[in-house]
C-alpha cells in the first residue's frame, strides 16, 4: 500500500494553526486488521502502519519516500483565509443586518 503524504488540518477544538506547519508521511496498513480471539482487541501484524513521520517541507517528505523506495500519494492542502472578526463586531454601530431582539 502506498504511503500518504499530507499537511494536517487544524483541529476543530483550536482556533490557531499550531501543528499545521509540518508535512506528515503516514504508512497505510499492508495487512487487514485482525480481532484477537482471547481479548477481542483489534490488532495488526504490520508495524509500519503505526509509524508517522513529520517533515519540514513537502519536498523533504517526497525525497524521503523516493530515497527509500516507498510508493506515496500526495494530498495538497487547501489554504484557508483567516477570518478577521472579533466579538465586538456584533455590536458595532454600522453593522450589516438588523437586531433580532
Amino acid at each position: 500500500m502506498p504511503a500518504h503524504i499530507f499537511k494536517p488540518a487544524k483541529s476543530a477544538m483550536q482556533s490557531g494553526t499550531a501543528g499545521t506547519d509540518e508535512w506528515v508521511l503516514d504508512h497505510q496498513p499492508a495487512s487487514p486488521l485482525e480481532i484477537d480471539p482471547l481479548m477481542g482487541w483489534t490488532s495488526t501484524r504490520d508495524m509500519s502502519a503505526q509509524v508517522s513521520l513529520t517533515f519540514a517541507s513537502k519536498d523533504d517528505a517526497i525525497a524521503y519516500a523516493e530515497r527509500n523506495g516507498i510508493a506515496y500519494v500526495l494530498s495538497e492542502s487547501q489554504v484557508r483565509k483567516p477570518v478577521r472578526k472579533s466579538y465586538s463586531d456584533n455590536f458595532k454601530f454600522g453593522r450589516i443586518g438588523s437586531w433580532t431582539h
